[in-house]
């Protein structure tokens, strides 16, 4: 079953970055409404690679035909809402099951 990885939204943390980051150069190419397909739960091309890590396990539970994380946490069981670890700019991925 392939899922869909959509970008819903992108923060950015200004007065986190100047106090904490050190300077560095495309720290996200992300856009919002941008859209990824995973299929056989590899990651997409493209697809950043620590956002990966945040949502490999659910993009292969739902390309495995699982779903209902947390016991009906998400309207519709065949999907997740899910956000990357960057703390400075974390971008929020919906992932859902497709045909």
């Amino acid at each position: 079953m392939k899922v869909r990885i959509t970008v819903k939204k992108i923060a950015r943390y200004d007065d986190l970055i100047s106090e904490y980051e050190n300077p560095i150069e495309h720290a996200c190419t992300m856009q919002l409404g941008q859209t990824f397909i995973v299929e056989d739960g590899r990651c997409p091309n493209g697809f950043c690679e620590s956002a990966w890590d945040s949502v490999k396990e659910f993009a292969v539970a739902l390309s495995g035909g699982g779903g209902n994380f947390y016991d009906g946490w998400m309207k519709n069981p065949k999907s997740a809402m899910i956000s990357c670890n960057d703390g400075f700019r974390p971008v929020s991925f919906l992932l859902e099951t497709i045909e």
